[in-house]
């Protein structure tokens, strides 16, 4: 029974998802997030341009409240609209920006347009990107896929599947359908193959402290060497003393027996 109520609950909230991307269907959209709180449910609409997600007093907000409401059933559903600081390293808002531009200047254009956005992406910091389309609407003879790729993008491994951030988008034309998806590698990811190389001036300052260190070392050892060597003699000193002091009163206590 558990596991029913959870696929039904996860069901739900992509029917929810679903709805917002086909209510605010607009170019800054990127995606949606559903968290559980004890007041109701609060949905995250992440997109680049929130004032056009919220609308003009904030017209957009109340219609969706009442329709999720109405529809699906929420009792309290808090909305709130989330900005994307660069909505270049966003691969669902550049995937959805490339449908806009297709549905406005159409698909003869789409080679200017793959590079550009590639430019675009990279020139904001991303390490590797590549972007795929495909479709029926592609004015083209041969392939009907056309892959922009640059940079460095692992394809497998344990990156690929949690760093490599991907987003899908499909444009509706009168020449056919296009999909575009779009991976992008961001520039906070440290990989585990990355190699530093560093400039001889950093290794002729690390060679130097560790002369530095060195010459301390033995320095100390030396330092070390000669105050055992004195202790050394100190305490033979002390002994021979006790020897002598022995003897002496030996030598004594015979004298008045």
């Amino acid at each position: 029974m558990i596991e029913r109520q959870i696929i039904a609950q996860k069901l739900k909230e992509q029917q929810i998802k679903e709805f917002i991307y086909g209510f605010l269907n607009k170019a800054s959209y990127s995606h949606t997030e559903i968290q559980r709180t004890p007041l109701g449910e609060r949905i995250l609409i992440y997109t680049s341009k929130p004032g056009l997600v919220v609308g003009r007093r904030g017209i957009n907000i109340v219609d969706l409240t009442v329709i999720l409401k109405e529809k699906f059933g929420l009792e309290n559903p808090q909305i709130e609209v989330v900005g994307i600081e660069n909505p270049n390293l966003n691969p669902q808002s550049v995937a959805k920006r490339i449908t806009t531009l297709f549905e406005r200047f159409g698909s003869k254009r789409f080679k200017a347009i793959g590079y550009k956005i590639l430019g675009d992406i990279l020139a904001s910091g991303a390490i590797g990107v590549e972007i795929v389309m495909s479709g029926r609407g592609l004015p083209s003879s041969r392939a009907r896929s056309w892959r922009f790729k640059a940079g460095y993008l692992k394809k497998s491994g344990d990156v690929a599947q949690s760093y490599v951030t991907k987003g899908f988008a499909s444009a509706d034309l009168n020449s056919g359908c296009i999909g575009i998806r779009v991976s992008i590698l961001k520039p906070d990811v440290k990989l585990p193959d990355r190699m530093i190389i560093k400039s001889t001036k950093e290794i002729t300052g690390v060679s130097e402290k560790s002369t530095e260190a060195k010459q301390e070392i033995r320095e100390g050892k030396e330092e070390s060497k000669q105050e055992t060597k004195e202790e050394k003699k100190e305490v033979k000193e002390e002994i021979k003393e006790k020897k002598v002091r022995k003897k002496n009163t030996k030598n004594y206590n015979k004298k008045w027996r």
